[in-house]
């Protein structure tokens, strides 16, 4: 993995990026429904769980875009990964305890889904934060209980984040049989806007297209 900084006073983003870091440190939160039926249907096609592959488009999406790559070094210097990888959990519903495990991205679904399954069998009797998490890493939650409208997570702490925070819940069908999900992007204002919140969604369903 590599960490490239960027000049603020060159970067096109520098003069904004200073304003939201400054005085105005806020987490933007954008909640969509996406239509994931097709994206269901050959996944069961095909035998593959819905967890991974969810998992996998998303970490797609963030990695095609800078904006959703960017992190800080220990001197408070922005920058922007090479690579970033999902952070996630693995949830028990014996016990009702979860682990929170990283899998290494790779564009190639079937190898990320390899390694997925390979992660998931060695943390089967581990519990809560058991390993260090590398740098390079955003969050992802799962909620397959609840069919949310809204849903917001703040991950800003001491000296700040800007590794953005993804959420899905519950898949239904809707009114006309279309299975609907609601996807939320939660993202460090001074990384990124709107324009680029929207993009995200776009972009992961695109990806979620690739599986086939």
């Amino acid at each position: 993995m590599e960490f490239q900084k960027l000049d603020l006073n060159t970067w096109q983003r520098g003069s904004v990026f200073r304003r939201f870091m400054a005085d105005r440190q806020c987490v933007t939160s954008l909640t969509v429904e996406i239509d994931v039926t097709g994206f269901v249907q050959r996944l069961k096609e095909r035998g593959f769980d819905f967890y991974p592959a969810m998992i996998w488009a998303v970490s797609a999406a963030v990695n095609a875009r800078q904006e959703l790559r960017m992190g800080l070094d220990r001197d408070g210097a922005p920058g922007v990964w090479d690579v970033v990888s999902p952070y996630y959990a693995h949830f028990f519903k014996e016990d009702e305890q979860f682990v929170k495990a990283v899998t290494e991205y790779s564009p190639d679904f079937s190898v990320f889904y390899r390694r997925f399954q390979e992660d998931a069998a060695r943390c089967r009797d581990l519990r809560g934060f058991p390993q260090d998490v590398p740098p390079n890493v955003f969050d992802v939650t799962c909620m397959p209980w609840v069919h949310y409208r809204n849903f917001d997570i703040h991950m800003l702490h001491a000296g700040g984040s800007l590794a953005p925070s993804v959420a899905w819940g519950k898949y239904e069908r809707d009114r006309d049989g279309r299975l609907t999900m609601p996807l939320t992007l939660n993202l460090n204002h001074a990384a990124g806007d709107g324009y680029h919140m929207a993009r995200f969604i776009s972009d992961t369903e695109s990806w979620m297209e690739q599986i086939k």
